[in-house]
């Protein structure tokens, strides 16, 4: 007679994880977060906080040391209506149109050539940086001079040519071409060492198929060349849209005063100058900070405009 025995009940082993494995899965998963924390951290800071401190503001009749009151969207309401915030608005996309195409089109241009085989690529390259690395004040000082009108080096240019002297500043025209020459001289080295670095990712092997099927220089160029470049092109554009929207210092420079007027007739004002001439000068910190919020609109407005153009270069759709 065999006797079975009831079978041990079961008891239920949590299964523990070896610490080795929890640290390597918390490698994995967890030290990326920890290591890009920071920079959230930051952000959070000295970028989400001014944001909402600024729309917060306003919302408010505030002065810079004195009272505060809710009024809603009144300072929106004003600013809708208030003609010198339009002309600013117009003298900065004039600006930055005047600045931003041709700094684009000069930059693809001398990237391409710095891509080819040239003797003292190196210096040439270093070369193109030297007006980034000009203080901004000594380079508005300069052009300043340059642009002057009784001794200004283009008016006498133009006068060997027979033509009269142009007071850059007194006119919205010409004071737009001087900032954005400025502007053009110091950012288009920069923006073409970025396209230069995206130019050199691009396979040889494409280069060299297209001219084994006939392809010329100026075909590879427009055929290759820029639809490879497209993601560098928009970020280039966006980089360029928010530093050309939230313009400032050369036209205080070429104003040469501290009034922020951008001229006798806010000729050359830009919206920036306008927020700072209405928190400073004014003492409406609601008003400016309306100001300032619709600026981030105008921007975000503008970089999705040139994102929309961008994504269309080399037959994208």
């Amino acid at each position: 007679m065999t006797v079975q025995l009831a079978p041990a009940p079961r008891q239920a082993h949590r299964k523990r994880t070896p610490p080795q494995r929890r640290m390597a899965r918390f490698d994995l998963r967890g030290v990326p977060y920890l290591l890009v924390s920071p920079y959230f951290l930051l952000f959070a800071i000295f970028g989400l906080f001014p944001l909402g401190y600024t729309l917060w503001l306003s919302l408010h009749d505030w002065e810079l040391a004195g009272d505060k009151s809710f009024t809603g969207l009144a300072n929106y309401t004003e600013l809708i209506v208030d003609a010198e915030f339009w002309n600013a608005v117009f003298n900065t996309v004039g600006i930055f149109v005047l600045s931003t195409i041709p700094q684009i089109v000069l930059a693809l241009l001398l990237a391409n050539a710095l891509n080819k085989r040239l003797r003292g690529r190196l210096l040439l390259r270093l070369g193109v940086l030297l007006p980034l690395v000009t203080s901004v004040v000594a380079v508005a000082v300069i052009f300043s001079g340059l642009f002057a009108r009784d001794y200004g080096l283009f008016n006498w240019m133009l006068g060997l040519v027979g033509v009269e002297p142009i007071a850059w500043q007194n006119e919205k025209w010409s004071s737009w071409i001087a900032i954005a020459t400025m502007i053009d001289w110091r950012w288009t080295g920069y923006n073409a060492i970025i396209l230069l670095a995206a130019m050199q990712t691009i396979p040889k092997d494409l280069y060299e198929a297209a001219a084994l099927d006939g392809a010329s220089a100026r075909v590879q160029f427009w055929k290759i060349t820029i639809p490879m470049l497209r993601p560098t092109i928009v970020f280039v554009v966006f980089i360029s849209t928010i530093g050309g929207l939230t313009l400032f210092t050369e036209p205080v420079m070429f104003e040469g005063n501290p009034q922020m007027t951008g001229g006798t007739t806010g000729q050359y004002q830009t919206v920036a100058m306008f927020v700072v001439e209405a928190a400073f000068r004014n003492y409406e910190m609601g008003y400016a900070s309306a100001a300032a919020w619709l600026l981030f609109v105008l921007i975000l407005i503008g970089t999705a405009a040139n994102y929309w153009f961008t994504r269309r270069i080399g037959g994208s759709r």
